[in-house]
């Protein structure tokens, strides 16, 4: 397995579909602003709710300062529109089936079959600004990108 994508790194561009079924590419999203784009292993899994919860409730923050939120996992369209309409998710999530994309990103496994926890936040030029591999510490994946995403906005007020 390649060494993963790390900070500096050009993020690697891709188009999966979301919970909607509509096509999602990841460089039409980063010419509107910065993208918080993460990797998790299973909807409905309690760490993976909390994730996502604590994601929806910080997305106002996001939005405000000019980041989106993408998440994404091997769930079918279908898991994910059930999980977001039950958690009132109000951010996309992607379906990478065949975990195409997470192997692109060099996401880790855990155990050797338990898909990873990573968080890259992504500028608007495609450079990666952060990277957060935490498979257990679902906080802290929303704390450590709203601390990148407010730094962008200091330093680019657009």
């Amino acid at each position: 397995m390649a060494r993963g994508i790390q900070v500096g790194d050009k993020a690697p561009d891709f188009t999966l579909p979301s919970q909607s079924g509509a096509s999602v590419r990841l460089y039409d999203r980063l010419g509107v602003g910065a993208v918080v784009l993460y990797f998790y292993p299973k909807d409905e899994s309690r760490g993976c709710t909390a994730e996502a919860c604590a994601f929806r409730d910080s997305h106002e923050v996001f939005t405000d300062a000019g980041a989106e939120v993408i998440g994404v996992s091997s769930d079918s369209v279908g898991k994910h529109a059930a999980f977001a309409g039950r958690h009132e998710l109000p951010f996309t999530l992607l379906s990478d089936e065949t975990g195409q994309v997470r192997k692109q990103y060099g996401v880790p496994t855990v155990l050797g079959f338990i898909p990873g926890r990573v968080t890259y936040v992504i500028d608007r030029q495609g450079t990666v600004l952060r990277v957060f591999n935490s498979l257990t510490n679902t906080d802290q994946h929303v704390k450590e990108a709203l601390d990148v995403v407010r730094g962008i906005q200091t330093e680019d007020p657009v």
